[in-house]
């Protein structure tokens, strides 16, 4: 069975689809740089580390590591598509790389942080 939809108004307002249509292409690298946050973040792994990141302003894998209980590798693993999307930088502290979140995330992801809750467990 094939689905139709027709659309019902008698009339479109051009005016107001232009104005839209413009507004929209005025905000293009705007869209596409939350667009690209908003899927890396999509990962609950890349998330907390993001969210670690927003908390201790740098922190190295091997600290991600033993606070997530994961290994080095898996957690490089987020690390590296998290720079190639351009969110994280590093800077080189002799042998060790330490990992920050670019300044121009972070109000972006304060947004988002505000609404997870803090669970307090019951011992």
């Amino acid at each position: 069975m094939k689905l139709e939809i027709s659309c019902t108004r008698a009339e479109a307002d051009h005016k107001q689809l232009l104005n839209c249509r413009t507004t929209i292409d005025g905000m293009a690298n705007g869209f596409d740089k939350i667009s690209k946050l908003l899927s890396i973040s999509g990962n609950e792994v890349r998330l907390k580390i993001l969210f670690l990141l927003n908390m201790e302003n740098e922190l190295c894998p091997c600290d991600l590591s033993d606070i997530l209980g994961m290994s080095v590798p898996a957690v490089s693993q987020h690390i590296r598509k998290m720079k190639d999307a351009g969110i994280i930088s590093s800077r080189r502290e002799g042998q060790t790389l330490y990992y920050s979140l670019n300044k121009d995330e972070t109000d972006i992801l304060n947004s988002i942080f505000k609404s997870i809750k803090l669970e307090r467990k019951i011992a």
